[in-house]
C-alpha cells in the first residue's frame, strides 16, 4: 500500500480539476482553512494566534483558518501581507468573511498592544514558490524565528519549494503543517522534511478522478509489500523454496558487517543463507555463526563455482569486503551468474573510478544501496536544480537496475517505475552496520522471488520499522533480533486489511 506524492503543479491540476467538475473555489478554501482551525485545535489550548496572510490561496486558507478560530472563541489577529485591493479572488471573499480588524504590512512585530502571540499561522505563500523570499515578509520570517513562537504553516513553510529543490532565503520551521489532499516531496525530503515539523494530510473535496489527470512524482511506503513468508498455493514449503541467500565476507579483520547482513537475511524470511569467507576468514566467522552456514571462497575466479554449489538465488556484496581490484573482480564474476546482487558499501566504492565497467554488466534484478558518499563517488554530481528522488531515478536509469538511496526518506527508484519514498525510519539507524543489516533483508526479498523494486522498497520500511521500535541507543546487532515482531506486525496489519476488504465486499 502506498500513497501519491504529488508535484506542485500536479496540485494545482487537481484543483483545476475540482473547479471543472463543478466544485466551487470558496468550498476548498472553506475546507482547507477548516482543516487548519481543527487540527490547531486539537493540539492547542485557546492562545493568542496571528494569522501571516498572503495575496492568494494560501492567505485564503489562512483567513479562512483565522475566522473559524475567532468563531470558536480564540483571540485571533490578521496581518495582511499585500494591500486588501491585490488580493486574488478566493482571498478577497475570505477577507470579506473575516469581517474584523486587519493590521497592514508594515506592522512592527516586534512592538503589538496585545502581547506577544502563542501561534503563527504561516499563511504567507503556497507550495508553488521558486525565488527568495524578500522585504517584509523575510522580516516576519526572521522575527519569528527568533522568538521561538510555534508555528502551523499551510500547506508548507513559506520560503520551501514545494518539490523539494533548493531555494535560498529564509523559512519558516514549522511545529505543524498542514497540507491537502495529497503529500508533495518537501514534506518527506530532507533537510526541508524537519522544518515542516509534524505534517498531517486532510482531504478538501476533490472529486473521484482526480489520478487520471496527473502522474505521482513518487509513493509513499504505507504497508510493505512483503510476502517472502507465501506461496500462490497457501501450502507449506522447504525451506530451500523459500529462498538461498549467500554472503560474501571480507577478512578476518572485517568480517562483522558481512555477518549482520547473513542474519538479517535469515531472520527476514530467507530459507537458507551462507556466509562466504575468504580463507583468512573462515575461522572468525566460524565461530561467531550458528543458523548461518559457512563455507569458503579463494577469490573471484571462486566465486561462480560458490553460487552454484549453494543454488543461491540471491547475493550480498560489499560489506567491509574491502576496496579495490579484488573487491571489482569479485562483484563482476557474481554478476555474470545472473542472479539478483544487492551490491553495498565496498562493492561500490571499488567501482568508483569506473562506474559503467559496473553498470555495463548490472541486470535489473540487482539492487545497489548506496549511502550519500557512495552515491556521489558511484553516480557523480548531479544538475544543481534536481532534487532527490530526480538524483535517484537518474542514477537507476542510467545503471539500469534498482537504486536505493539511504538517508533520511530513503528514496527507491528502478528505471520505468515511479520512486517511492520511506520516511518510515528512526534517526538512531544511522549507526555503523544498520546499512549491512537492510542489504540482507533485500537479499532475502530478491531470494524468494520478489522483484528488486518491490524487495528494496518494503525492506527499507521494514529495517525502518526496527528502527522505531528499538529506539534510542540501539545498535546495529539488535535489529536481526527485533525482526520478528516487525513481520509478526506486518502479516497482522495484513490480515486485518483483507478482513475490512471482505467486510466492505460482503457485509456482515
Amino acid at each position: 500500500m502506498t500513497m501519491e506524492i504529488l508535484a506542485t503543479a500536479d496540485t494545482a491540476v487537481c484543483d483545476r480539476f475540482a473547479l471543472d467538475s463543478g466544485i466551487e473555489v470558496q468550498s476548498l478554501v472553506e475546507a482547507a482553512g477548516s482543516a487548519v482551525a481543527d487540527a490547531i485545535r486539537t493540539r492547542w489550548a485557546p492562545r493568542l494566534v496571528w494569522v501571516l496572510a498572503g495575496s492568494g490561496h494560501n492567505g485564503a486558507d489562512g483567513l479562512v483558518t483565522a475566522r473559524v478560530l475567532r468563531e470558536a472563541g480564540w483571540p485571533v489577529r490578521v496581518i495582511l501581507l499585500p494591500s486588501p485591493d491585490r488580493l486574488a479572488a478566493g482571498a478577497e471573499r475570505a477577507l470579506a468573511r473575516w469581517a474584523g480588524p486587519v493590521d497592514p504590512p508594515d506592522t512592527a512585530l516586534s512592538d503589538t498592544p496585545d502581547g506577544r502571540p502563542g501561534l503563527v499561522v504561516d499563511a504567507l505563500f503556497g507550495a508553488g514558490l521558486s525565488r527568495p523570499i524578500t522585504g517584509l515578509a523575510a522580516g516576519w520570517i526572521d522575527w519569528v524565528r527568533e522568538s521561538e513562537v510555534p508555528v502551523v504553516a499551510v500547506d508548507i513553510p513559506s520560503g520551501l519549494s514545494g518539490d523539494a529543490r533548493p531555494v535560498d532565503g529564509p523559512h519558516f520551521a514549522a511545529t505543524l503543517t498542514v497540507t491537502f489532499h495529497r503529500k508533495k516531496l518537501v514534506h518527506l525530503i530532507e533537510p526541508y522534511a524537519q522544518s515542516c515539523g509534524e505534517v498531517v494530510r486532510r482531504e478538501i473535496g476533490i472529486p473521484a478522478g482526480w489520478s487520471e489527470h496527473v502522474a505521482p512524482v513518487a509513493h509513499e511506503v504505507h504497508t510493505p509489500l512483503w510476502h517472502p513468508d507465501t506461496r500462490p498455493d497457501g501450502r507449506p514449503f522447504h525451506k530451500h523454496a523459500r529462498g538461498r541467500v549467500a554472503v560474501f565476507s571480507g577478512g578476518a579483520r572485517s568480517s562483522g558487517a558481512a555477518r549482520l547482513a547473513a542474519a538479517a537475511a535469515l531472520r527476514a524470511g530467507a530459507g537458507v543463507v551462507t556466509l562466504c569467507a575468504p580463507p583468512s576468514a573462515v575461522m572468525v566467522n566460524a565461530s561467531h555463526l550458528t543458523a548461518v552456514m559457512l563455507t569458503r571462497w579463494d577469490g573471484a575466479a571462486d566465486v561462480g563455482d560458490t553460487l552454484d554449489g549453494l543454488r543461491a538465488d540471491a547475493v550480498v556484496m560489499g560489506p567491509s569486503m574491502g576496496v579495490g581490484e579484488p573487491a571489482r573482480d569479485a562483484v563482476l564474476a557474481a554478476l555474470e551468474t545472473g542472479i539478483p546482487v544487492v551490491l553495498d558499501a565496498d562493492a561500490l566504492t571499488s567501482f568508483e573510478h569506473d562506474p559503467d565497467a559496473l553498470f555495463s554488466q548490472l541486470n535489473g534484478q540487482c539492487v545497489l544501496t548506496p549511502h550519500a558518499g557512495e552515491f556521489l563517488r558511484v553516480f557523480g554530481p548531479a544538475q544543481a536544480h534536481w532534487n532527490k528522488v530526480e538524483r535517484v531515478q537518474a542514477a537507476a536509469d542510467r545503471c539500469g537496475s534498482t537504486v536505493l538511496l539511504k538517508g533520511p526518506a530513503t528514496v527507491i527508484a528502478t528505471p520505468g517505475m515511479t520512486p517511492w519514498i520511506n520516511p518510515h525510519a528512526s534517526r538512531w539507524l544511522a549507526t555503523a552496520g544498520s546499512g549491512d543489516v537492510l542489504a540482507g533483508i533485500i537479499a532475502s526479498g530478491l531470494a524468494a522471488g520478489m522483484t528488486a523494486h518491490d524487495a528494496a522498497a518494503s525492506a527499507a520500511w521494514i529495517h525502518g520499522d526496527a528502527g522505531l521500535k528499538l529506539g534510542e541507543g540501539l545498535v546495529a546487532e539488535d535489529l536481526p533480533a527485533t525482526l520478528p515482531a516487525v513481520l509478526q506486525g506486518l502479516a497482522a496489519r495484513r490480515r486485518q486489511g483483507a478482513a475490512l476488504s471482505h467486510l466492505l465486499a460482503h457485509g456482515s
